[in-house]
């Protein structure tokens, strides 16, 4: 409070405001809840030890699922041999990436549409961290798509079959 006639009720309309932007959310995922069908901004948020929110890991991943999106690489010779969320150790030549929401182990196709290839990668980190990306990706699975010298390119990411190929040409 400042001594202004209009800053007397600045922390009650704060809380009016607020408010009016909980109500409606809480009742939004209470009814989709109700109804079957929960989406993403209602289910459980992780946060982590910087108290960063992150959407809550999924417990499997259904087979016609898929995402779109930009993917990175990360990996350097300095992150060599550094733990990942998985405990495994981080090799940039092995096929791996790093997705925040699914569960770690998940074999993935990963597709460029810029290059046309494919490769097929584990889940073994959590990431990315940075800008809108779906995925990051070690340097040899970046270098197999060909987009190792781009640094991040638009990709569709699903499900690997068993009769999916490490990595294959353009399709």
């Amino acid at each position: 409070m400042t001594g202004y006639p209009d800053h007397r009720n600045g922390d009650e309309r704060a809380r009016r405001g607020v408010a009016w932007y909980v109500v409606p959310v809480v009742a939004a995922c209470f009814m989709s809840i109700v109804s079957g069908t929960e989406p993403a901004a209602c289910a459980p948020v992780r946060h982590d030890a910087r108290g960063v929110a992150s959407p809550a890991v999924m417990a499997d991943v259904p087979p016609d699922w898929s995402q779109h999106g930009i993917a990175s690489w990360y990996g350097t010779r300095v992150q060599k041999g550094r733990a990942t969320a998985s405990g495994q150790t981080f090799d940039p030549d092995a096929l791996t990436a790093a997705h925040p929401r699914l569960p770690l182990g998940t074999r993935l196709r990963v597709h460029s549409r810029r290059t046309g290839r494919s490769v097929v990668v584990t889940v073994n980190d959590r990431g990315p961290y940075y800008g809108h990306r779906i995925i990051d990706l070690s340097a040899e699975a970046a270098r197999r798509l060909g987009i190792l010298s781009a640094g991040a390119t638009t990709v569709d990411i699903e499900p690997a079959h068993e009769e999916d190929e490490v990595a294959s040409a353009p399709r």
